[in-house]
């Protein structure tokens, strides 16, 4: 009897002892699959973060000029959001050289890119440095460079300079995101259109274009919130003019008003909503 109690009690021992030693490897298992996605949710929390600050802080009522303690709740900077002398003039101005900038550097940038993609003629490699040269330059010196060329040009500061500048450090990333589209498209599709007797235009408009129009949406869009949110370029060559990062940056040093954190936080959820449109867009699509 005594025998057969101390044969139960080893095999318990033995199976506690097995639990225990599984228990950590099961840790270390669950650890390693989700390793990728527990650093992805930690660095997103991470860029988000200044957002939610942001978002919270536009419902404060500070004491004073500086919005950067939390006082007490209130929604007045929602329901005035341009109480603030020139801020909505600022921001307009600034959506306005967005989406004249867009717009430019989209047209011109496509038709680069399809130039650069499709076509062999000299200084093609030549071309192909200069393009990439805006994104690798710092934009102090690109800003530096502009303002000479302006100022040896005669040409009086304000809404066309920032515009041209804008343009032109836009056209890279345009040209970048169309010319990775183009030359991943497969040419056996216009191909069979064109045996199909589609004149090139029709081929252009019915098979070329709707295969670049990712291409051609992200560098657009991309365009309108590089020139958006410019500062360095536009305050070297803004004269006079006052964009919205520029009236961001001079009200800071007299204290900064909530309904900045007003436009931010609006901004921002025009941003995701975006972003999710297109999600169900792109999913409905698949489906279909």
């Amino acid at each position: 009897m005594a025998v057969h109690e101390t044969t139960e009690n080893t095999k318990t021992t033995a199976a506690t002892a097995a639990t225990a030693a599984r228990t950590p490897n099961r840790g270390l298992r669950w650890l390693r699959r989700h390793i990728i996605t527990i650093a992805g949710l930690c660095t997103l929390g991470y860029l988000i973060l200044p957002n939610i600050v942001v978002m919270v802080f536009s419902f404060n009522k500070p004491n004073g000029r500086f919005n950067y303690q939390w006082q007490r709740f209130s929604t007045d900077a929602w329901s005035d959001p341009c109480g603030v002398a020139d801020l909505c003039g600022s921001l307009g101005l600034s959506l306005q050289i967005a989406l004249w900038a867009t717009i430019g550097a989209t047209v011109l940038g496509t038709m680069i890119a399809f130039a650069l993609a499709r076509y062999r003629f000299r200084a093609r490699s030549g071309v192909n440095t200069l393009i990439f040269l805006p994104m690798a330059m710092p934009e102090v010196v690109m800003a530096a460079s502009l303002a000479t060329l302006f100022l040896n040009m005669g040409i009086q500061f304000g809404f066309w300079t920032i515009l041209i500048a804008h343009i032109m450090f836009c056209l890279s990333f345009v040209v970048t995101a169309v010319k990775a589209r183009v030359m991943s498209m497969d040419p056996r599709l216009e191909q069979a259109a064109q045996d199909l007797y589609a004149s090139p235009v029709q081929t252009f408009l019915r098979v070329t274009l709707p295969i670049a129009a990712p291409g051609i949406a992200s560098g657009a869009l991309l365009s309108f919130a590089l020139s958006f949110d410019d500062f360095i370029i536009t305050n070297f060559n803004a004269g006079s003019t006052v964009t919205f990062p520029m009236f961001v940056w001079g009200s800071a040093q007299r204290g900064t008003p909530v309904q900045i954190n007003v436009i931010g936080t609006a901004m921002f959820l025009v941003a995701v909503l975006c972003v999710v449109v297109g999600q169900l867009a792109g999913k409905r699509r698949k489906r279909s």
